[in-house]
Order: C-alpha cells, then sequence, then structure tokens
C-alpha cells in the first residue's frame, strides 16, 4: 500500500522488494524486485541507487530488519520501519503469551489435540516435536509439511469472521497458535476463538533493532513527505 502510494506522487521514486518465498504473489502494480540482497553488503550496495530505506517487512522477519538497520547505518542512510501493532487482548480472550515457536510447541502439552496453526509455513518444523496432535496448517501456498497427520491448506487473506468460525467448528479445532502479526487481515480467527471459546497459544513478537517506527502507512507517507522537503535530494526510495 505504502509503495502504491509513493507512485503516485511524482516526487517519489520507490522500489518495492520482496523476499521471494511466496510462488502466488500478487502483482503489486509498481517497480519491484523479487529475491534476497546477499546479505548486509548487498543490501549496503542496492541502497545506493536510494536515499531512504523503508523496513516494511513482517513483524516476525527479525534477520531482514537486523539487516535493514545494519545496512542503512553503513550507508549514512535514514530507516523507517512500518510496523502494525501487536493485538491486545480483550475480555473474553483465552490468550497463553509464549516466547517462540519452541515454547508454543511444549504449550500444546502432552495429549492429543487439534491444533490450528497459523502461522505460515517457515516455522512449522517447530512442532514436530510434538507429532501426537492433529495439525490444520494454514499458508498462502501449499507445502509438505513433513508433520504426521498434519493438513494444510492454501489461501490469503483477508479473513472474514464467519468464515473463520465456520472453519475452526467444521475441523473441531481445540486450541489455536498463532504469531503476534497484528495484521488486520488475520485478526478474524482471533474473534471467532473469543466467541467459541477457544483458547490460543499467541507468540510474542522478536526483539528488533531500535528504529523510528510508525504504524500506519498515512503516518509513514508524512514521514517521507516531511524529509523530502527538508531535502533536495531527488533519488529514489
Amino acid at each position: 500500500m505504502l509503495a502504491q502510494r509513493l507512485a503516485q506522487d511524482a516526487r517519489f521514486a520507490p522500489l518495492l522488494s520482496f523476499a521471494g518465498r511466496t510462488g502466488s504473489l500478487a502483482d503489486p502494480g509498481v517497480p519491484h524486485r523479487i529475491g534476497g540482497f546477499g546479505g548486509v553488503p548487498g543490501l549496503v550496495a542496492a541502497l545506493e541507487r536510494h536515499d531512504v530505506l523503508v523496513d516494511a517487512t513482517h513483524p516476525f522477519a527479525a534477520q531482514m530488519s537486523h539487516h535493514a538497520a545494519r545496512a542503512a547505518e553503513l550507508a549514512g542512510l535514514p530507516l523507517l520501519r512500518l510496523e502494525a501493532p501487536a493485538w491486545v487482548s480483550v475480555p473474553g480472550d483465552r490468550w497463553q503469551h509464549v516466547e517462540d515457536m519452541a515454547a508454543a510447541a511444549a504449550a500444546l502439552g502432552a495429549g492429543s489435540r487439534r491444533v490450528f496453526l497459523s502461522i505460515g509455513r517457515l516455522e512449522v518444523g517447530a512442532f514436530r516435536v510434538v507429532p501426537q496432535h492433529a495439525y490444520l496448517i494454514r499458508a498462502v501456498d501449499a507445502f509438505d509439511p513433513e508433520l504426521p497427520g498434519a493438513r494444510v491448506i492454501a489461501a490469503r487473506g483477508p479473513f472474514a469472521l464467519e468464515s473463520e468460525r465456520a472453519l475452526l467448528v467444521q475441523e473441531r479445532i481445540e486450541v489455536i497458535v498463532s504469531k503476534n502479526s497484528g495484521t488486520p487481515a488475520t485478526y478474524a480467527k482471533l474473534e471467532a476463538a473469543r466467541e467459541l471459546g477457544l483458547p490460543v497459544i499467541m507468540v510474542e513478537r522478536p526483539r528488533l533493532p531500535p528504529a523510528e517506527t510508525c504504524s500506519s502507512v498515512e503516518a509513514a507517507l508524512d514521514w517521507l513527505r516531511a524529509r523530502h522537503d527538508a531535502s533536495t535530494t531527488k533519488r529514489g526510495v
């Protein structure tokens, strides 16, 4: 959304970068690239053509955020992190907060439970140590989880409350494991869990390096416009 808004403003020349981990990537309709940079040195080299770096990665993409902070420092460029606020529990929620995926797997317990893993595909391996559970895994692309008794459904948000409630009931889900991404597109599963009285094991965000941070596209636009107006440099973002 930020890149699309910037592309409509003649003052900016945005380049949107994707990690390339999603096979069914939707065309953003703006100049973009796909794939890694080759670590911090590669990102520093790429930044030679730009004036500002915006880290708009997923809150759990900690390695990329660390690379972005270090690369911006080495390149001498300002860095802005665009990050949705973390979800906060409300009355009726039954959340158990855990530090990481290993703790989430342990929190499922020794018995057998029907588990909805709403964590993507990259960290499913953490649950191979507790194969006794029946897992329903949702990810953007279908994949082999290499997890006995697991089933994968490929779907892309946003998800509606009605469909999330129906999924949890139909699959007889007993517990949900979720990252605290703060993404509005996937919040409905938590609303459905609240209505159904289901427990949620909530994996908290990893610690990221310090950076100036904003929580909305509008705030990011205001920040970028202010920097532009204060500078005579007119390269890309």
